[in-house]
């Protein structure tokens, strides 16, 4: 079952930080889009639940050096 799940990240600054995460993220198993919106500070992740988590997702982002917001 696809679900979708948007994650507030603090830290990105330039698009070296953008392909970082969405590398990163793209790379877990069950993921099947990644987009980082560096105005927003956001990023969208679409996965099938079945396989990912989200838990999954926010430690990978925080192994990159990034904080995950409130």
């Amino acid at each position: 079952m696809v679900d979708r799940v948007t994650i507030k990240v603090d830290g990105m600054t330039c698009e070296h930080c953008v392909k970082a995460i969405e590398n990163s993220v793209t790379a877990i198993s069950g993921v099947d889009y990644v987009h980082v919106h560096l105005e927003t500070g956001t990023v969208n992740v679409e996965f099938n639940k079945d396989v990912a988590e989200v838990q999954q997702f926010t430690n990978t982002i925080e192994e990159q050096g990034y904080t995950i917001g409130q």
